[in-house]
């Protein structure tokens, strides 16, 4: 357990564990590295050295007040890599954060990178307007900064039900990973809970698409009611050159928790 320092002076939180080739997983709004519980163990035991932090704003990674915008994400992780002199790395995005990866590769090149992989992610667009009409409309996510701004702790307890499917008949997840997902999010900055709510909700990936020049795998799920697939996976896996995709049939966003047996493997063959 480490700190590495942004350019702005930003303290990043950094977990490096195991050996191996090494693996960055960067984390989905508003949860923290830790979300990969079932990941990191997966990848140690497949013996991967597995990389994950929190990002500025979240977890234990230092609270700015500005900063939260898609260059400077991209330059906090590069700061990662550099920091620990990774090379031949693969990147693993989850929701917010494959919009890392994107934004990474288009203004830090691919050259310390082997793969990526976008699992449920933003990566692609996801505000609806004329030329993305499979997009989320604008609305929504203003209603869910208000929402914040109110009672940010009702906010997370009910966006976590949305989050992994629950419903009046499903639970694929326990209370108790319900419980911790709110533990995580509460831990967040409230400023940051908010303005990231504009950078992954306004952020147009689909320029980046071209600096993907490694093997890229897409994993979403069709169930996803946070970040619809048509808008995010599908599009990324047409953008992307020779990207592969994999549906996961009813699946909803936070599948890293609800189909975490299936995800693993899918990363460990991709991987591997």
């Amino acid at each position: 357990m480490a700190y590495i320092e942004a350019k702005d002076g930003t303290q990043l939180h950094v977990k490096d564990m195991g050996q191996g080739r090494p693996v960055v997983l960067i984390h989905g709004w508003p949860l923290t590295g830790d979300m990969f519980e079932y990941q990191t163990v997966a990848l140690l035991e497949a013996n991967f050295r597995v990389i994950t932090y929190d990002r500025r704003g979240f977890g234990q990674s230092g609270h700015p007040a500005s900063g939260y915008d898609y260059d400077t994400f991209a330059d906090d992780l590069a700061a990662v890599i550099e920091g620990l002199d990774l090379q031949s790395v693969s990147l693993v995005g989850f929701s917010m954060g494959g919009g890392e990866i994107a934004r990474y590769l288009s203004r830090h090149g691919a050259g310390r990178v082997a793969k990526a992989v976008l699992v449920a992610s933003v990566a692609g667009y996801l505000l609806k307007d004329e030329s993305n009409p499979d997009g989320v409309d604008a609305s929504v996510f203003e209603d869910m900064k208000l929402q914040i701004r109110k009672d940010r702790f009702a906010f997370l307890q009910s966006f976590a039900k949305t989050f992994y499917g629950v419903g009046f008949v499903t639970s694929p997840v326990s209370q108790g990973v319900l419980d911790w997902s709110f533990v995580l999010g509460v831990m967040a900055s409230p400023k940051a809970t908010i303005e990231c709510v504009d950078a992954f909700g306004r952020t147009d990936f689909r320029p980046d698409f071209k600096s993907f020049t490694i093997p890229t795998l897409v994993i979403h799920g069709t169930g996803d009611k946070t970040v619809p697939i048509d808008a995010s996976g599908r599009a990324a896996a047409k953008g992307i050159a020779g990207a592969r995709l994999i549906e996961y049939e009813g699946e909803p966003h936070g599948l890293f928790a609800t189909a975490p047996e299936r995800l693993n493997s899918d990363l460990i063959a991709f991987l591997n």
